[in-house]
């Protein structure tokens, strides 16, 4: 098993290799109970000795499961002990004992350690065991501890196969979400982008042609729009003014609207988008809703940021009446300007018209 594990293979191999030696350890402390039992009374000495050497082989098996520490000496003393009760079978429980020792042994060897070690160690026990009782004695716990051994590594080995398969798939799933979010969130950047080129761009011709503006100023706004698409760098950079936006979605709407205007500081690009988005919608919500043709419109300075309130006199509703699907109010108003830094508060009621208040920034 060469190589570098992933952190699910890795994961894997760690909690099967703490399972292994608990599980040696205590099965083979009750087999070891049980050996005494079944000993003659005369080797009733060897037997218990044989057990306390159980006792300490199997604490420490737990004490390498629980901690990963001491592994060597738990590799020494699991072969140890299958030693001692191979070579002591004659006087204790002959064919029953060792031959349960070696097959428990030779299982959870597997899981615990690689080949290296595992294959020489079983191969030695058998060895063993075979010139303590005799080839003919021994065959059939041969045959046993050669097929369980096999079928135990070979069982590992396929789990081994199966996480990294799983880490394979979670991979190409990270991987296929990130490119997901890249994406989104290229095509968000484009998006405002093009936002922000209409609202910049289109906001300063409609204003030349609504006001007729003198061509000095109109170059400035322009120089000030290709700054903000550019990102060129300055002692404003990213920085727009709200006003010629703002007054261009006015102009564009049918709305009879009446603007009361405090100067405000420049604006990230960004919040400066928001808001004016923020407020185009609220003006087509008083035209699509309120069942009025007018809106008045309130900007005034927030220390480095704006406010911007639109009122109507119209209809009215309940906010707390909107069906939660309804994604207008939320969708246009509230996260638009939370996700730029900034407040959408909707205040209404049936009868009394409504009233949006846009902030940048929060607080």
């Amino acid at each position: 098993m060469g190589g570098e594990r992933g952190q699910v293979e890795a994961e894997f191999v760690r909690a099967l290799g703490q399972l292994a030696g608990p599980i040696r350890g205590t099965v083979l402390v009750v087999l070891s109970a049980f050996g005494v039992l079944s000993t003659p009374t005369a080797a009733l000495p060897l037997a218990f000795a044989l057990l306390a050497l159980a006792v300490v082989a199997g604490a420490v098996d737990c004490y390498h499961g629980v901690t990963g520490r001491a592994g060597p000496l738990a590799y020494v003393l699991t072969c140890v002990r299958a030693v001692a009760i191979c070579v002591t079978q004659p006087w204790t429980v002959p064919g029953l004992w060792a031959p349960n020792v070696l097959t428990i042994t030779g299982i959870t060897m597997q899981w615990q350690w690689r080949p290296r070690l595992t294959v020489p160690a079983v191969a030695g026990l058998l060895v063993l065991e075979t010139v303590v009782v005799g080839f003919d004695d021994a065959a059939s716990t041969l045959a046993r501890v050669v097929v369980e051994t096999t079928l135990a590594r070979l069982a590992f080995v396929l789990l081994l196969r199966a996480t990294r398969w799983i880490e394979q798939v979670r991979e190409r799933q990270v991987a296929l979400q990130r490119a997901e979010t890249l994406a989104l969130e290229r095509r968000r950047r484009d998006r405002e982008y093009l936002a922000l080129l209409h609202d910049t761009a289109s906001a300063t011709f409609l204003m030349v042609a609504v006001h007729e503006a003198e061509p000095a100023a109109v170059a400035e706004y322009a120089r000030r729009d290709l700054a903000v698409l550019t990102g060129e760098n300055g002692a404003h950079e990213g920085l727009v003014d709200l006003e010629p936006s703002l007054r261009g979605i006015v102009a564009q709407s049918p709305l009879a609207v009446e603007i009361s205007w405090a100067p405000v500081p420049l604006l990230p690009a960004s919040a400066a988008l928001a808001l004016v988005r923020a407020v185009r919608e609220a003006l087509l919500n008083v035209e699509r809703h309120a069942g009025v043709d007018s809106a008045e419109i309130t900007v005034e300075s927030k220390g480095d940021g704006a406010v911007v309130t639109v009122t109507d006199r119209g209809a009215g509703f309940d906010p707390g009446a909107v069906s939660p699907r309804r994604r207008g109010i939320r969708g246009s108003l509230v996260e638009r300007m939370e996700s730029a830094g900034g407040t959408a508060t909707v205040t209404s009621r049936p009868g009394a018209g409504t009233v949006v208040r846009l902030g940048w920034p929060r607080g």
